[in-house]
């Protein structure tokens, strides 16, 4: 009984200490009309700085977010047709990391093709998502992060710009640099001796006639892209790519956009050989490069029989 009187005093209390406060704020929305306050100007640049950072914090937030990993779209079977060395490759494959999109890898032989000879398209990557067929390196990504997420804006003038540079320049300076004399050309042919379900005779022959046959290539596009110094050509494109990024973390801000990964996604097969080890040394890239590791971290990559 007495818990009850109590509950009733309090009541009243509440009551009576609202119905106060209703009256004092009509009393101010009765006075502060006519009156004419007189601003204090030390508040006003407070008051503006905090307005501009709020709204461009907002607008960070807004731009950040069309980079953030959506999990909506979850294939059931992905599998890239790929030469582990070929840069367009490595493109599609950092971005399945980066979307934590399990796929699985297919080794073309580079010799005869045997594993893409049931398609009319001939060219590596090839990506088959749930049996649908995807081509041209590129055309795979843009696809892909429409379907993880819709709204992603792909024609955003500095990102649009930066990932035709990769296709346009950035790939052509690898390949004179990757083969760019016989030692070069068989180390980066390394990879074949271990991956892909080859004979022994077809490693043989796909390592070494490969690496032949790029060397001679390699020479032919050093010709056609005007590169009279191949390295002076890789440490040049590495600082242009670092002065476009502005002091920032990555082109896209403080997440990867799709420049940033198709960098690092051509990039990525030479960091551990002779010239991506030379590029980093030589260059401003390696922290950007370190940052890129650690943002699409582990491969997405699967078992082939899984």
């Amino acid at each position: 009984m007495r818990g009850v009187n109590r509950a009733m005093v309090l009541g009243r209390a509440l009551r009576s200490n609202f119905t106060a406060a209703s009256g004092a704020i009509a009393t101010l929305h009765r006075v502060l009309p006519h009156a004419t306050p007189t601003p204090n100007p030390s508040l006003v640049p407070t008051v503006t700085a905090f307005r501009y950072k709020y709204n461009s914090a907002a607008a960070t937030s807004l731009a950040q977010d069309a980079h953030t990993k959506h999990l909506d779209f979850k294939p059931k079977q992905v599998v890239l047709f790929q030469y582990q060395a070929c840069p367009f490759c490595n493109k599609v494959a950092a971005f399945l990391d980066y979307y934590d999109i399990p796929f699985k890898v297919v080794e073309v032989n580079p010799i005869n093709k045997k594993e893409i000879k049931w398609s009319d398209y001939k060219k590596v990557p090839i990506l088959t998502v749930d049996g649908e067929k995807m081509v041209d390196s590129s055309d795979i990504i843009d696809k892909l992060i429409k379907r993880i997420n819709p709204d992603y804006d792909l024609d955003a003038e500095e990102e649009k710009k930066w990932r035709k540079w990769v296709d346009n320049h950035l790939v052509h300076v690898l390949s004179p640099n990757i083969y760019r004399n016989v030692p070069e050309a068989l180390e980066s042919f390394d990879y074949i001796t271990t991956q892909g379900n080859f004979s022994l005779s077809e490693r043989l022959v796909a390592k070494y006639g490969g690496a032949a046959a790029m060397y001679f290539v390699s020479k032919k596009l050093k010709k056609k892209h005007n590169i009279t110094d191949e390295r002076a050509a890789l440490y040049g494109a590495a600082d242009q790519w670092v002065d476009a990024l502005k002091g920032r973390k990555f082109l896209g801000g403080l997440d990867p956009n799709l420049a940033d990964l198709s960098v690092f996604g051509v990039l990525r097969p030479i960091r551990n050989l002779k010239s991506g080890r030379d590029m980093v040394e030589h260059t401003r890239i390696g922290r950007w490069f370190s940052e890129m590791d650690r943002a699409v971290g582990e491969s997405s990559r699967v078992s082939e029989h899984s």
